[in-house]
């Protein structure tokens, strides 16, 4: 399914979370190892214009998840969870949204505070639109660089949570993030019908145990007629015994 339902996520929200979290982390990578290359290196220019253009798209991704989830519910919380757990789980969901279009911010306007544009990927160019700040390009690559260790560490700590109401708490909140349907609860789990035994009476077949009351009902409407055959069945055979003496006198 591609929405979000009551008790799981869609299709569309799994793939752009999973998306976005390995793109967080592969730039972070990226930006911690190119900015140990020297003038000489290969990938001394490639490298940063990889970093831009991806964080560029990442940007759009993002702006995009966060649209779809205005018009798409999340699904309801975890049963058990206490509302401490729930706050928690709120604002850590606000913040990995938010320090990564800060990050972002910060990474724009190093990229573009020589007032050049930003190119991506030959594809388009974001202009520059804050230029010509005292000390910018230092200034937001410090902010970048705290901003960044700040969303990874984050996003540690989110997945470590994950992985606690998966082997800890055995609830259903990694499961519902890949995407899987959470099994339902032992106490509304199915039960399997029985069937129930067969047994012949007169009148039709009875089911035991499902047909007590119709037995029960038989067995009275049946009584009266059983009472009123049986004495007339004594009365017949006291009056045999009656004229018997007498027939041999």
């Amino acid at each position: 399914m591609w929405r979000n339902t009551a008790d799981t996520y869609g299709l569309v929200a799994v793939l752009l979370h999973w998306l976005i979290a390995a793109v967080v982390v592969g730039l972070f990578a990226l930006g911690l190892w190119m900015v140990e290359l020297t003038y000489y290196d290969t990938w001394y220019r490639r490298a940063p214009e990889l970093h831009k253009g991806i964080g560029v798209m990442l940007l759009l991704t993002l702006l995009l998840r966060l649209g779809w989830r205005l018009v798409n519910p999340r699904p309801r919380p975890e049963p058990g969870q206490s509302a401490l757990e729930q706050r928690i789980a709120r604002l850590t969901h606000r913040l990995l949204y938010l320090l990564p279009l800060l990050v972002m911010t910060s990474g724009y306007l190093i990229s573009t505070a020589d007032g050049r544009p930003l190119d991506v990927f030959g594809l388009f160019s974001v202009p520059a639109t804050l230029t010509g700040l005292p000390s910018q390009a230092d200034l937001a690559g410090d902010v970048h660089l705290v901003l960044a260790i700040a969303l990874v560490t984050l996003a540690a700590v989110h997945a470590l949570a994950a992985l606690k109401h998966h082997f800890i708490d055995r609830d259903a909140t990694l499961l519902r993030m890949l995407g899987r349907q959470p099994a339902p609860p032992a106490s509304e789990a199915a039960v399997p019908a029985v069937t129930p035994a067969r047994f012949h009476l007169p009148g039709g077949t009875h089911s035991a145990g499902l047909t007590q009351v119709s037995f029960d009902s038989r067995l009275r409407q049946r009584k009266p007629a059983m009472t009123t055959k049986r004495l007339g069945l004594l009365s017949s055979a006291g009056a045999c015994r009656c004229a018997g003496p007498r027939r041999a006198r």
